[in-house]
Formats: structure tokens, sequence, C-alpha cells
């Protein structure tokens, strides 16, 4: 007997009862980048590894241990995309849609990252992506956070996230504060952790983030960043928040948050969830101002957020907010000889009536018992059954199958649609 074959770990099979959920999320996300005038981008899951490399940083978690790399028959460095931010700047630059422009551009797809497998996060994980260019005022900070504050809003989950907000400044503050930060860490180099002692002088900032108990508490007494920042840096920062507050969007401020991307600069934020334990970002994003000029546009300003699907969706299904629902709304079907080409006619012609409907025509016959219990199994609202008598009558039996009520009705188009309208609420 052959060895079965299994899906490679950390890259998970989404089942039908799986994707209504999904399809649901889905469509509130896109439904909503839509309200903002956003405009969808789909790029390729497969760059060029240097586009990762200069984009996020050489000395990054995800460059130096997460990224699936591998050579194609040219001899090319492929990598397959571990975040959508760089994937979406190469495609601005290539088609010339950022230079002198304003642009405000969405994405929702697949990335990839080599990490341990959680709950929640996953090897192939997806994200709706969004991205703004050419506008440097707090104000589009302040609307993309707003952004993202309706989709919770929408999804009923306002109340079990929290936005935290910092600001890293510009490259030159935060230079003389890495400058700052290093000697300090080195200062406390043996009582560092492992990750800590190696990042100290590869990416300092991101010491800030480790999750160390013995680390936090040395962090209590480091340098901070706001005291590095110049008076365009501060005021940035604290118009975002005066918009934020007018909003009515509550925010607490985390000097320790930088993001683990090494293009941010300015404003990062995070909407995290203690309902999910550990794993409790859901949400986050800030500005990239350097970016497309260090891929070799033209220096353009820029802010975006990344939203993790299966942690969202996670978070819905642990709250109960979202629960899988049947593709069925109208189950036909039909007992005797010779029915199937009258149930195809009337599959058709509820398709035609209800275009936002799912009709299922039932196959292979079977006894009036089993025809009913494949409708409630699928869970259909309202079912459609044909026999001898009702094609000798130009009718159909329509069965309520919330109530359990049934009527012979008119096959006349208006009639039945009419009738069945009343049932499906439409």
């Amino acid at each position: 007997m052959a060895q079965s074959i299994q899906a490679i770990r950390g890259m998970n099979d989404l089942l039908p009862e799986d994707t209504s959920v999904w399809q649901k999320v889905e469509k509130v996300l896109r439904q909503t980048v839509a309200s903002y005038g956003y405009s969808e981008m789909r790029m390729p899951i497969v760059e060029h590894t240097n586009l990762f490399s200069r984009a996020i940083g050489e000395v990054t978690d995800v460059v130096e241990k997460e990224m699936y790399t591998f050579e194609d028959r040219s001899g090319d460095s492929l990598s397959l995309r571990p975040e959508g931010t760089a994937g979406c700047v190469r495609a601005a630059l290539e088609h010339s849609l950022i230079y002198n422009q304003e642009q405000r551009l969405w994405y929702m797809g697949p990335m990839f990252r080599h990490e341990r497998p959680q709950k929640g996060r996953y090897r192939q994980f997806h994200q709706l992506g969004v991205e703004v260019f050419g506008l440097e005022g707090p104000d589009i900070d302040a609307e993309i956070i707003a952004l993202t504050h309706d989709l919770w809003c929408k999804l009923g989950i306002t109340d079990q996230l929290c936005l935290e907000l910092n600001t890293l400044g510009n490259s030159e503050e935060r230079k003389i504060y890495k400058e700052n930060l290093v000697k300090f860490l080195e200062a406390h180099f043996e009582d560092l952790d492992e990750d800590s002692k190696r990042r100290t002088h590869t990416n300092p900032l991101r010491v800030l983030d480790s999750k160390d108990e013995k680390v936090k508490e040395i962090l209590k007494d480091a340098p901070a960043l706001y005291d590095f920042l110049g008076e365009e840096s501060k005021a940035h920062f604290e118009n975002l928040q005066k918009l934020l507050t007018s909003l009515g969007i509550k925010f607490t401020i985390n000097p320790r948050l930088v993001r683990g991307l090494d293009y941010y600069n300015l404003t990062v934020f995070e909407w995290t969830t203690t309902a999910l334990g550990a794993q409790g970002t859901v949400c986050g994003g800030g500005r990239y101002d350097g970016l497309v000029e260090q891929l070799g546009g033209k220096a353009t300003k820029a802010v975006g957020f990344g939203l993790g699907l299966e942690r969202l969706i996670l978070l819905l299904t642990t709250l109960q907010k979202v629960a899988p629902s049947s593709p069925v709304d109208i189950f036909v079907c039909g007992m005797g000889e010779n029915i199937e080409s009258h149930q195809l006619a009337l599959c058709a012609q509820m398709r035609s009536a209800f275009a936002d409907c799912g009709v299922l025509n039932h196959c292979g016959g079977g006894n009036f018992k089993r025809l009913l219990k494949h409708a409630d199994k699928v869970q259909a609202k309202v079912a459609l059954i044909l026999g001898e008598q009702e094609l000798q009558n130009n009718t159909v039996m329509v069965k309520n199958l919330a109530t359990g009520e049934q009527e012979e009705v008119s096959r006349q188009a208006d009639v039945l649609t009419s009738y069945v309208a009343k049932i499906l609420n439409k």
C-alpha cells in the first residue's frame, strides 16, 4: 500500500466549514477598504531574494532565519514573500504608480515564514495589507488606524483589542539613539539573553521588544527614544494622538514598541488582544518613508499596515463572533421517471431569480425521507420538490425547512418566485 502524502508542517488545509468563515471575514475586509477609496493590488508570491533583504534588513530574523529561499533553474535566488509591503513597493515602482502621485492600495493573500508553527501562526499565513504612498501628515496615519478600528467595530470585537502606539523618529534621530542604546546594553551585556546579545550590535532596537523577563527589567533603565527626537518628529506624534482622540479611538503609548522590520520610521502601532494568550498581535504597521528610495525610487512618504487573517479568525471564533454556514439556501429534488431535466430547469429558474442564493440540485434520486434528510444536512432554508403529480399540475411542492410547513405552488415564474422570496426574506 502506497504511503499517504500529508500537507507540509505549518501549511494547513482550509476545509469547507473553515472557508465559509473566511469568506464572511474577507467580505467585511474588502467592503471596508473599498469604502475608504482604496484600490486592490495583486502581486506574485515569489520575488527576487534581494528585494526582501534590501527592504526588510539583512540582520532581521525574517531574512536571517525565516524566508523560504531557493535557486531557480537560471541560478537566480528567489524567495516566497514573507510580507507584502516590499512587493507592493516593487510593483508600484515598476509600473510607475507613485512618482509624484498619491496612491492608496490594498492586497490580500498568502505569505510564508519558516517559523515554529503555533495556534494562529503558521508557515503559510494570510494577510490583508494596506499601503499609502505620497502623503506625509499624521492625518493619513490616523486614517489607516481608523480603518482598522472600523474593521473591529463591524466584526464586533472592539472591546477585545487595544491600540499601542509609538514613534521611532527619523533616521538621524534613531542613529544617535541607537548609539546610546548600544552603550547601555553593552554595560549590561552579561545579563542579557542570547537573542539580545546577538541583536545588540546588529539590530539593537529589537532588544526593546524582548520577551525575556530579566531583559525587560534591565530595559526599565534604558534611554528613551522619545528623548532623542526633534521638534518635528514630536509634533507629528502629538498631532496623531490628538486626531485619534478626536475620533474616540483609545490608545496606549508603548515606548518599547519597535515592530520587527527595519524600514519603519515615525509612527508605529499594533492592535493586541489578551484573548489568545501569548499570540496577541492581530494587526500592526506604521510609516516607512525611506523604503521607496531604498528600493531605487524617488523619496516617497509612505504608511501602511498588515493584518493577520489566521490570528483575526482565531479571535473571532474564540469569541464566537462568527460561525460556519452552509452555501445552500434552496434545495431542489425530485422523485419519478425522467425527472432530472425538470429539476435542472427549476434550478436554473431559481438561480436566475435569486442570484445571491445557493441552489443545490439533488442528484441520484431516493425516497422522500432521504431527500429531506439531505436538505437538512446541507442546512437549506427551503426545499422545492418535484414528483409526477407536480409535473402533471405544473406545480412544485415548496417546504419551509425551518417551520416544516409545505404547500403546492404554481411553477409560473412570478408566483413561485414570490412564494420562495417570502420564506427567504428576500
